[in-house]
């Protein structure tokens, strides 16, 4: 059985993303180790006082992030394929790749939300990151607006 490790985020595309793999893991007889890769820092806030962490709203976020994990892990599964996951917090990259690792993915899918030039200049790329830091090799999806 081939392993598959996708990150998700729960943003608007990830449905988009997670039909690929699907469709990808079906096509190579693979299984889906979902994960999800929670900031460091929910509950911080910076205000008069200046930082201030309130763990109430980190349990919660991290409880709704569980939630969401759950409802597409369980899609997956009423697909027909094989699926876990796990929701861990800290640097996405160094804890997606470490997952792959333990997990002995054969594969990586992300998805590419087609954005370039200034934007990966002040935010980065998670994609391109784990492209070109992994070992393991990467399928990318693109889900972005199509032209």
């Amino acid at each position: 059985m081939v392993n598959i490790v996708l990150p998700v985020d729960f943003g608007d595309r990830t449905e988009e993303l997670v039909n690929g793999a699907v469709k990808f893991a079906k096509q190579v007889n693979g299984r889906i180790f979902l994960i999800h890769v929670a900031p460091s820092d929910i509950g911080f806030a910076i205000g008069d006082m200046g930082f201030q962490y309130f763990p109430e709203v980190e349990e919660n976020e991290i409880r709704e992030e569980l939630v969401q994990l759950n409802v597409i892990q369980q899609r997956i599964l009423a697909d027909g394929v094989d699926c876990e996951h796990l929701l861990k917090q800290g640097i996405a990259k160094d804890i997606i790749l470490e997952y792959a690792q333990t997990k002995n993915a054969d594969f990586i899918v992300m998805g590419s939300h087609g954005r370039s030039g200034i934007y990966d200049v002040f935010v980065g790329s998670l994609t391109k990151g784990i492209t070109r830091d992994s070992d393991i090799p990467v399928l990318v999806l693109p889900i972005h607006d199509h032209k």
